[in-house]
């Protein structure tokens, strides 16, 4: 039986330890990760191995060569570029023609193989597949099975509303050569999102064995240093080169410690190492190979590669050094630290906590280095949330990291590609807008500038022009808070796959270099409102709009939204009686929405105006008055919606309302004959499901939808979202408001004979304190203790309860929380219902 070692991995959370050389090469106890898999393999009988190898493979293949010097037969097979873990398996497929198991080469392991294959026999499995429960599963792959071990579902790297589990997939897997039959040639290809699944759909078996070893995708830094604890505490069992001399001392051969040098208790002192007079090598210290340890020097919960010299009085504490590096006297490495291969750092100097330091950088003698050299932040990973990245102006988004995530934008983008660019009016939105700007400039991407605008009209600009993305600046409900989002080529937000190509581009700073000569350009488009307007204009029913003559009362909240309102409404023969009509940020982050809506609803009353409309600033979303003074809000803004958009039902709708929705909604849709379906609560994730189902893309010319019905894809969610497939591929205020009102006109209906029909819908939320390491695990108790029928995991778990509501857990994505949601049939079964989830959860989390 034949083993297939992935090692095609670049590591880039590892970086600046995997610049120069591929993950598992990282030499993990003074040997490459991947030594230790072989010799896993070799301890368990297997005689051949295939090595996948992709990235800097030549170190691979010169270190281990035919692979007799560790008692194995090694074959290598190449990717000329990534095909996925399953791509570059099935790029091995004729040297595979029986059964055969895959590992990475870059983790740490002990699982007993031979248990696992004995597993898979008893099963007559297909595929089996080895798993692991931990803490945080977060970053892995969850896999769910039945009671019989059967694999019931793969997600892949998933959203905290996802963590139906905390068992994860390994990444080992035993594979019967049939395996190839669903592996397509040459293409990229993944097991657990593609392949699996596939065979899962075939009815094929695949079993999930869970594994009691000792399992650590090494894939952090920080985890890094958690593998080298664990194997000098014991935790798993891996051979250590050198003599014993003590328990949990390991010399190599021809290391000299000198007399009066202290050496604690777990520790790794390499081959030909030298620890001089009055040095101290404290717990959990690995020294590689030919390092010097000068006098008095102090290393603690390190790891020093090869051919390292840490001068006299030197002080290294938690951190992690590169090979060839030399550090002068008096150097201090202090917690968190990280220096690439040949590294040279004066006399004195201090690196302050978490800083990076890059291969072959120098640093001056007695220099405070207080960030990296290549320019790389814990901070700015913290920033990233949703479809941007968001944060104290000028204190976590500072012009610096603007320029840098305009870099980061436009590097992912082919050169002389344009973007969109637009802001609010605050000052920190103007001068954030025009750092991207540069940034993007810099790596050869063009801006076409909006300046002031509205997100409809960023995401309309984008889709019908030349651009391949497009971002917004703005603030945020904090006036000290901005946040930059950023749109694709169909004007949707970035999905999260997307957003975090860009975050390892800012971290790793792989920006193109390009001459002064193919540096990008700025433009500053014209007619884009008016464009905008025609386009909305001519997939309306104009002609009924007009001949109702809407009395409207209309707050624009001093938001942009202004510029498209204006160039719209007058020309639907509206009559509006306007508040709040300039655009001026720092009054609208100053209203107080409770009061908008009181003045809002008496003046519609007052008035006789058919309904008032509450916008927010940035026009992408609006509240509703109806002609009686009520304000619809959360639930009963999305079951007004779906009574009003069920008038224009034809065959092919679809509503897809957030998982947080009441089931009343649900069921007026159902009852209605229109295809309803849950989605999760981002608009990001609802723009993607009602774009899909609206079969739209940028090269599709738009349709006259309201003078020929045509069917209808309508995202609603509580929180205020609303999708329509229109003129934007996202949450446009504007065609929304005109769609009610084109609706309200065509069928001769008033806002209150819709919304006299919404019943009393009773939903409450609550938010407990949930440790991180104990969401997979809180989320597997909840799944286990659930029936499978009727339960929905899409955005957390949601189950349809006996007295006509639903209870939804979802772990906070952010914060040390879960959020328990609960819809019952008066105000207080749905207090009781909220008190009893929220005691159940906790009851779990005890118990766990």
């Amino acid at each position: 039986m034949k083993a297939v070692i992935m090692a095609g991995g670049e590591g880039t959370r590892l970086r600046p330890l995997t610049s120069t050389q591929p993950k598992p090469m990282l030499p993990m106890a003074n040997v490459p990760m991947m030594e230790h898999i072989v010799r896993l393999l070799v301890g368990h009988g297997f005689e051949e191995v295939v090595v996948t190898v992709a990235y800097l493979s030549n170190s691979i293949r010169t270190y281990f060569g035919d692979g007799s010097e560790f008692g194995v037969k090694i074959s290598y097979v190449s990717e000329d570029s990534p095909l996925g873990t399953a791509g570059s398996v099935g790029n091995a497929r004729d040297l595979l023609s029986d059964r055969f198991l895959v590992i990475s080469g870059d983790v740490l392991t002990d699982i007993d193989l031979g248990a696992a294959l004995q597993y898979h026999d008893e099963k007559n499995a297909t595929v089996t597949v080895v798993l692991q429960r931990v803490e945080n599963p977060l970053e892995f792959g969850i896999v769910t099975t039945d009671n019989e071990g059967a694999v019931t579902r793969f997600l892949e790297k998933p959203s905290w509303g996802e963590v139906f589990s905390d068992t994860v997939n390994t990444g080992i897997y035993i594979l019967e050569p049939e395996i190839f039959d669903y592996i397509p040639i040459k293409t990229v290809s993944d097991f657990s999102s593609d392949v699996f699944p596939r065979l899962l759909s075939a009815q094929r078996p695949i079993y999930g064995w869970i594994s009691d070893g000792y399992w650590e995708d090494v894939g952090t830094l920080a985890g890094y240093l958690k593998a080298h604890r664990d194997i000098l505490e014991g935790r798993v069992k891996v051979t250590v080169d050198g003599f014993q001399v003590r328990p949990s001392v390991y010399f190599g051969q021809g290391c000299q410690v000198h007399p009066d040098a202290r050496v604690e208790d777990c520790v790794i002192i390499g081959p030909n190492v030298r620890v001089s007079a009055g040095a101290h090598i404290r717990r959990y210290s690995v020294l590689g190979a030919s390092t010097r340890v000068g006098d008095d020097a102090v290393v603690e919960n390190s790891v020093i590669a090869d051919h390292c010299y840490l001068g006299p009085q030197s002080h290294v504490t938690g951190a992690v050094v590169g090979s060839n590096c030399d550090l002068r006297r008096g150097v201090t490495l202090e917690d968190g630290v990280v220096v690439g291969d040949d590294c040279y750092i004066g006399e004195e100097a201090i690196v302050q906590p978490f800083v990076k330091i890059y291969p072959s950088k120098n640093v001056q003698s007695r220099s405070i280095v207080n960030t990296s050299i290549v320019w790389e932040s814990r901070a700015v990973r913290t920033l990233f949330s949703g479809s941007g990245l968001s944060g104290l102006a000028n204190v976590d988004v500072t012009p610096e990291i603007a320029v840098r995530l305009g870099m980061a934008l436009g590097s992912t983008l082919p050169p002389r590609s344009i973007i969109v660019a637009s802001r609010d009016t605050s000052k920190a939105a103007r001068m954030l807008k025009r750092a991207v700007m540069v940034g993007s400039n810099a790596v050869g991407v063009s801006v076409s500038d909006l300046e002031v605008g509205p997100t409809p009209l960023t995401r309309y600009h984008v889709r019908y022009s030349l651009a391949t993305a497009g971002f917004r600046v703005f603030l945020g409900e904090d006036p000290d808070t901005v946040e930059i989002r950023l749109f694709d080529s169909n004007g949707a937000e970035l999905s999260e796959s997307e957003v975090r190509k860009i975050e390892r581009a800012m971290a790793r700073e792989d920006f193109r270099k390009m001459p002064s000569s193919e540096i990008g350009d700025i433009s500053f488009p014209g007619r884009v409102v008016e464009h905008y307007s025609e386009s909305l204009l001519d997939v309306i029913d104009v002609k009924s709009i007009r001949e109702r003559n809407f009395r409207i009362v209309m707050d624009y909240s001093f938001g942009t939204v202004g510029l498209l309102l204006h160039s719209v409404l007058g020309k639907l023969n509206a009559e509006v009686l306007s508040f709040n009509p300039y655009a001026a940020t720092g009054r609208a982050i100053s209203l107080v929405r409770e009061e908008q809506r009181n003045k809002v609803s008496r003046v519609v009353v007052e008035s006789g105006s058919d309904l008032g409309v509450i916008f927010n600033p940035a026009g992408e979303s609006f509240e509703l008055i109806d002609n009686k003074g009520r304000v619809l809000i959360g639930q009963d803004f999305v079951y007004a919606m779906v009574e009003l958009f069920a008038l224009e039902h034809v065959p092919g709708s679809q509503f897809y309302l957030s998982v947080e929705s009441s089931n009343k909604a649900i069921a007026r849709a159902r009852d209605r004959g229109i295809d309803t379906y849950f989605t999760k609560s981002s608009s990001q994730a609802m723009c993607h499901d009602v774009l899909e189902a609206s079969g739209k893309s940028r090269s599709q010319p738009l349709h006259n939808e309201g003078r020929d019905p045509t069917s209808i894809s309508l995202g609603l969610s509580p929180s205020g979202s609303m999708v329509l497939s229109g003129v934007v591929a996202g949450p446009d205020g504007v065609f929304n408001l005109a769609k009610v009102l084109e609706v309200l006109a065509r069928h001769g209906r008033s806002l209150d004979e819709i919304t006299r029909d919404v019943p009393p819908i009773f939903v409450k939320s609550a938010k407990t304190h949930t440790p991180f390491e104990l969401k997979g695990s809180l989320m597997r108790y909840l799944l286990e203790s659930e029936a499978s029928e009727g339960v929905l995991l899409i955005d957390g778990i949601r189950t349809s309860d006996s007295d006509g509501g639903f209870t939804l857990i979802a772990p906070d994505p952010e914060d040390a929380l879960t959020k328990v949601t609960v819809e019952s049939r008066d105000e207080r079964e749905t207090v009781d219902k909220l008190s009893r989830a929220i005691e159940w959860v906790s009851s779990m989390l005890r118990e766990i």
